[in-house]
């Protein structure tokens, strides 16, 4: 038998393997996004359970949806849908253990019968630079990456200038630490999930550039743990990153509320998509944003 042109060792320890490069890609659509920002155009995404039937922009980063094929997500989101337009590679991604996220486990095991799968994992047990560096060692196998080196330099330039932010933060007395960060997902009137920092790739990033990170108390959840509004408008914070997925419920819903109310009133609130690309253009942002809130916070 032939050697395979292409093949790429994904994070679960498999080999997809391929007579010739892939250029029919099929992907979850943050993975989607992230190998648009390297140059590699999927022909077709799909979403989570938490998605619906139109693809959440939110995650789609520069992702031209017109222009591609949403499949849908949870339930509607079966072998025939995925394997429309012939992929010759899907691309997904995995919070531990190997389970491809987003699809039923089923079909996610028959799905590799009939196509190669790569799965990158993006959970806790992963640095924000390591998943970073995976997904452009896959974009590079598929010919893309051409202009990875504008990337870093615009990551490297936000790197610097967060670092450097927070040091000047640090020296003043108030609050002890620099502006305090919180991270939440607004689930509805009554709940909503605080981000617990240590579970989240881009949060521990954060902290190793000097931010100064609200941790929620304990509780059961790996990532999260679901407090009142009251009780999450207690937690010290200038700062506050909100969720901003189709799953969470949005802020304009939320104002009237009058512990959101306090919140607003003490800190500033930034859009979080905790399901970004995760490409450098993407984290650069990031960090410049929370750069940003930082320097404006501490001039309070």
């Amino acid at each position: 038998m032939d050697k395979p042109v292409w093949q790429f060792s994904d994070d679960r320890g498999q080999t997809a393997t391929a007579a010739r490069v892939p250029t029919r890609v099929t992907a979850y659509i943050q993975a989607g996004a992230t190998l648009w920002d390297h140059g590699v155009g999927p022909g077709a995404v799909f979403g989570s359970f938490h998605d619906g039937a139109t693809p959440d922009r939110a995650k789609a980063g520069g992702l031209p949806l017109n222009r591609l094929r949403y499949l849908g997500s949870g339930a509607a989101l079966d072998l025939d849908a995925l394997l429309h337009g012939t992929p010759d590679l899907v691309v997904a991604v995995s919070y531990g253990g190997g389970q491809v996220y987003g699809l039923d486990p089923e079909t996610a095991k028959h799905l590799e019968e009939h196509v190669p799968v790569v799965v990158i994992d993006i959970g806790h047990a992963r640095s924000l630079a390591e998943i970073r560096n995976r997904f452009a060692d896959l974009a590079r196998a598929l010919g893309g990456d051409r202009r990875r080196e504008d990337g870093t330099r615009l990551l490297e330039a936000a790197q610097r200038r967060l670092r450097a932010v927070t040091a000047a933060t640090r020296a003043r007395p108030e609050p002890p630490g620099g502006p305090r960060v919180l991270a939440l997902s607004p689930a509805g009137s009554d709940q909503v999930h605080v981000a617990r920092p240590g579970a989240w790739p881009e949060l521990r990033a954060l902290a190793e550039h000097g931010v100064n990170l609200v941790e929620p108390p304990a509780a059961t959840g790996a990532s999260w743990t679901t407090l009142t509004w009251r009780e999450t408008a207690a937690l010290p914070a200038e700062i506050v990153l909100c969720d901003v997925r189709v799953n969470a419920t949005p802020v304009e819903r939320l104002r009237s509320d009058p512990h959101w109310q306090t919140i607003e009133d003490r800190a500033r609130v930034l859009p979080w998509n905790p399901e970004a690309p995760c490409s450098a253009p993407a984290h650069a942002r990031f960090f410049a944003r929370v750069a940003d809130a930082v320097d404006l916070a501490t001039a309070r």
